[in-house]
C-alpha cells in the first residue's frame, strides 16, 4: 500500500585574483562561525571556472564511498550519523526488561529477530511455507484473484497495487487509487532498453530468479526455464506501463470509476470478489484507477497467462519480498542482486545497521520519541521557524514582482501561499502500536504482522475526515517534503544539523542551504505539478489561460536547459522527468537569496573568514550538495528520480542566479557565465 503526491529534496592560497572574494560593503564579525568548510575546497579551481568543484573538489577528490554505500555525500553523512543515534536508542530500549505488548518490547523484540541469524537459518524458507502452499495449490481464476487481494495486505508483488490518500479533488476527503506495479526491476527500461547496462541488469535478474528458485527446491533446468517465464511476463508488464514522465501527469492520473465499472477496464479479472476480499466494498464506493490505459491493456495479459505461470511469478516475487529477512543464501543473493548489481555496492551493510533501519521503519515512531527528546532542541525549532517565516515573506514579494504574471492570477497564487501549513521537527502526535503483535524469533511474522497492521490504518481512513496533523515522514529521516493535498511544507528535527542548518554559524550559509531547502518545499507548491493545485489542495485551475501558456514557455525552456546536462557518461538528464524539482532548486534558491537579505534588515552583511554574505550564502548552497555515487545507481537514478544529479543541482542552478554573478564576478568566457537571456527565472 503506498501513500501518493509527496515531493521531496546533498590550504592553498588560491590561484585567482583576492577581488573574486571582494566585498564592496562588508564589516567584521566573528561571533558566529562562517558555516563554510574551506578544508573541502579545491583551490587550483577558480570558482568562476566551476563553483562546485571549487567548494566541493578536495572533498570529492580524497573521499571514497563506503564499501557498503551506493552514494556519499552531505546527505548520506547524516543519514549514517542518524543510524548510529539509532542504534543506540534501540540498544537501550532492548536492554530494558519490559512487559509484553509495551514499545520497549516490541522494539527489543524486532530487532533481537533481526539479529538472531542462527533461527533465521536453522528456519530456511518455512516461515513463508503457508504461502508457498497457497501459491501451489492455485488452480483457478478466482484462486488467483485471491492471492492478488490477500498479497495486497502483505505487500507481496502483484501487478498491480492500491493506496489510500486524499481525493485529488476533494482533498478534505482520503480516497483509494489503484496503479501499475509488478516488476522486479527498478523501471520498465530495464525490459525494454537495448542498452549494454541495462542488458548487463536483465541477465543478472535472470541469474537471481534462478538463483531463489534453486535455494526453494528446484532443479536447475527447472529454475532455468521459470526464469525465463518470469522475466517474459514482467517484459509484458513493462511493455504496457506509463513511463517515469507519463506518471508525473496527474490529471490523466485521475480517473474515478464506481466499483461495479471497474470490470470495464479489466473484465478478466473478479473485481467483485478482490474488492471483498480486500475490504474495499465495505469501506469506499469509487477508485481511482490512476493509469487507465495500463489496466486496459492488462487484460489481455491476464487473458493469455496461463495460470502456472502466475504460480512461478509468485513463486518468485513472495521469497525475493522476504529475501532479506531469510537465511543467509537468500540474504546474499538479494544483496547481489539490489545492491551490488543495481547499486554498485560491494559490501553487505553491517546487520546491526539492517536491524536498526528494519526496526525504524516498521516502529519508527517509538523510536522518535527518544530521538527528538535527545537530539532537537527548542531553540532550533525557534531558529527554523525565523528562516520560515522570511522565505514565505520573500516569495510573497517575489510573487508581486513578476512580469509575466497577471493580477488575476496573482491574487490566487497569493492566496495559495497565505495558506501554507509549516511543520518543523516532529508531530504533535505519535502512532499507537498497541494493536501491533511483535515477537521474539518470528521476523517474517513481526513483518508480516507489519504489513497488516499498516493496512488496517490505511483502511481505517477511508470514510473519515482528513488528519491534518498526521506526518508522512519521521523526524529521524534527513528530508523535508512539500504535500500538494495538504499545502503543508514539513521539515524532520534531522536535517536540522550541519551542513543544512548550523545553529553556530551566521545566517548567510543557513540560508544558501537550509533556506534553500525551504524554499525549495515552497516553490513545489507552485511547480508544473503544485500550481495545479489550489489554497484547499484540490486540483483545479485557478491560472487565466495566458499565464498558463507563459508558465508552460518558461517551464520548456528549464526542461530544454537541464536536458542539455550529462548526469553520467552517456546519460542525459531527463528533464520532463525532473522539471519539477529543478523548478523547485531554481526558484528555492533565488527566494533563500531574498529571504536572507530581508534578514539583515537594511544592515549591511559582516565578513567573515574573508567572505561577504553573499558569497557565504553560495557556498552554503554548493557545499550542502557534495556528493559521490556509483555508476550503477547513478543510472538507477536517472531511469527513476525526479530530482537531477546533486553535482548539477549543485552547479547549474547557481547559472540562474542573477546575484551569484556579482558575488564572484562571473564574466563572459567564464566556465560559470551563462548569458543573461538564457537564465530562466520563474518564481
Amino acid at each position: 500500500m503506498k501513500i501518493f503526491l509527496k515531493t521531496t529534496l546533498v590550504s592553498a592560497l588560491l590561484l585567482v585574483s583576492t577581488a573574486n572574494y571582494a566585498s564592496d560593503q562588508t564589516v567584521v564579525a566573528q561571533q558566529l562561525s562562517s558555516g563554510v568548510n574551506q578544508q573541502y575546497f579545491d583551490k587550483k579551481i577558480a570558482p568562476q571556472q566551476d563553483f562546485y568543484q571549487h567548494v566541493n573538489g578536495h572533498w570529492l577528490e580524497h573521499e571514497d564511498i563506503p564499501s557498503d554505500m551506493p552514494n556519499w555525500g552531505a546527505f548520506t553523512q547524516l543519514r549514517e550519523n542518524s543510524t548510529q543515534q539509532l542504534h543506540a536508542i534501540v540498544e537501550d530500549l532492548a536492554k530494558t526488561k519490559s512487559a509484553y505488548g509495551t514499545n520497549e518490547q516490541k522494539v527489543g523484540s524486532l530487532y533481537a529477530s533481526f539479529m538472531d541469524t542462527k533461527t533465521l537459518d536453522t528456519k530456511g524458507l518455512m516461515p513463508l511455507k503457508a504461502d508457498l502452499a497457497r501459491i501451489a495449490a492455485m488452480k483457478t481464476s478466482k484462486d488467483f484473484t485471491l492471492l492478488v487481494a490477500e498479497f495486497a495486505k502483505t505487500r507481496v508483488t502483484t501487478p498491480f497495487d492500491f493506496g489510500v490518500m486524499q481525493d485529488l479533488k476533494k482533498s478534505d476527503q482520503m480516497a483509494v487509487m489503484m496503479e501499475q506495479s509488478g516488476l522486479g526491476l527498478p523501471d520498465r527500461d530495464y525490459y525494454l532498453k537495448d542498452d549494454e547496462k541495462l542488458k548487463i541488469a536483465r541477465e543478472a535478474y535472470v541469474r537471481y530468479i534462478e538463483k531463489l528458485l534453486m535455494l526453494s527446491g528446484e532443479t536447475e533446468a527447472e529454475a532455468s526455464t521459470h526464469a525465463q517465464t518470469i522475466l517474459q511476463l514482467e517484459t509484458d508488464i513493462a511493455k504496457v506501463q506509463w513511463d517515469s514522465v507519463q506518471n508525473r501527469d496527474i490529471e490523466k492520473m485521475y480517473n474515478v470509476y464506481v466499483l461495479k465499472d471497474v470490470k470495464t477496464l479489466v473484465p478478466a479479472f473478479d473485481w467483485k470478489t478482490y474488492f471483498k476480499v480486500t475490504g474495499l466494498d465495505k469501506k469506499t464506493k469509487t477508485v481511482i484507477m490512476a493509469q487507465k490505459s495500463y489496466f486496459e491493456d492488462l487484460n489481455q495479459i491476464l487473458e493469455k497467462t496461463p495460470i502456472n505461470s502466475w504460480q512461478t511469478y509468485f513463486k518468485f516475487h513472495l521469497i525475493n519480498g522476504n529475501a532479506a529477512y531469510l537465511s543467509q543464501p537468500y540474504a546474499d543473493a538479494n544483496f547481489d542482486m539490489y545492491s551490488k548489481t543495481l547499486r554498485g555496492v560491494t559490501e553487505q551493510r553491517a546487520r546491526w545497521k539492517r536491524g536498526v533501519d528494519l526496526t525504524n521503519a516498521i516502529l519508527g515512531e517509538s523510536l522518535a520519541q527518544v530521538y527528538v527528546a535527545k537530539h532537537f532542541q527548542p531553540e532550533q525549532k525557534q531558529r527554523m521557524e525565523k528562516l520560515v517565516d522570511n522565505l514565505l515573506l520573500a516569495f510573497e514579494q517575489n510573487l508581486n514582482k513578476l512580469d509575466w504574471m497577471s493580477d488575476a492570477t496573482k491574487v490566487q497564487a497569493h492566496r495559495k501561499l497565505k495558506s501554507f501549513s509549516v511543520k518543523i521537527g516532529y508531530p504533535n502526535k505519535w502512532r499507537d502500536y498497541s494493536k501491533l503483535d511483535i515477537k521474539d524469533s518470528d521476523l517474517i511474522g513481526n513483518i508480516q504482522r507489519t504489513n497488516s497492521f499498516i493496512y488496517d490504518i490505511e483502511m481505517n481512513k477511508l470514510g473519515k475526515p482528513v488528519d491534518r496533523e498526521e506526518w508522512h515522514m519521521l523526524p529521524q529521516t534527513v528530508n523535508a517534503y512539500y504535500n500538494p493535498l495538504s499545502n503543508e511544507i514539513v521539515f524532520p528535527a534531522a536535517i536540522l544539523q550541519p551542513p543544512f542548518f548550523d545553529m553556530k554559524a551566521d545566517d548567510a550559509v543557513n540560508y544558501g542551504a537550509i533556506g534553500a531547502v525551504i524554499g525549495h518545499e515552497i516553490s513545489h507548491g507552485f511547480d508544473d505539478k503544485g500550481s495545479r493545485f489550489d489554497a484547499e489542495g484540490n486540483m483545479k485551475n485557478w491560472w487565466t489561460e495566458e499565464d498558463n501558456k507563459k508558465f508552460k514557455a518558461k517551464t520548456k525552456a528549464l526542461v530544454e536547459q537541464y536536458s542539455a546536462y550529462e548526469a553520467l557518461p552517456g546519460y542525459k538528464v531527463n528533464g520532463e522527468l525532473t522539471l519539477g524539482e529543478n523548478i523547485a532548486d531554481n526558484s528555492g534558491l533565488a527566494v533563500a537569496y531574498e529571504a536572507y537579505k530581508l534578514s539583515l534588515n537594511g544592515h549591511p552583511a559582516p565578513e567573515i573568514d574573508g567572505f561577504s554574505g553573499d558569497q557565504r550564502f553560495y557556498l552554503g548552497w554548493a557545499q550542502a550538495w557534495r556528493a559521490k555515487m556509483r555508476p550503477e545507481m547513478a543510472l538507477q537514478l536517472v531511469k527513476t528520480d525526479p530530482h537531477s544529479p546533486s553535482a548539477i543541482r549543485g552547479r547549474a542552478t547557481l547559472l540562474n542566479q542573477d546575484p551569484f554573478y556579482e558575488a564572484f564576478g562571473v564574466k563572459q568566457g567564464d566556465g560559470m557565465y551563462l548569458p543573461e537571456e538564457k537564465r530562466i527565472k520563474i518564481w
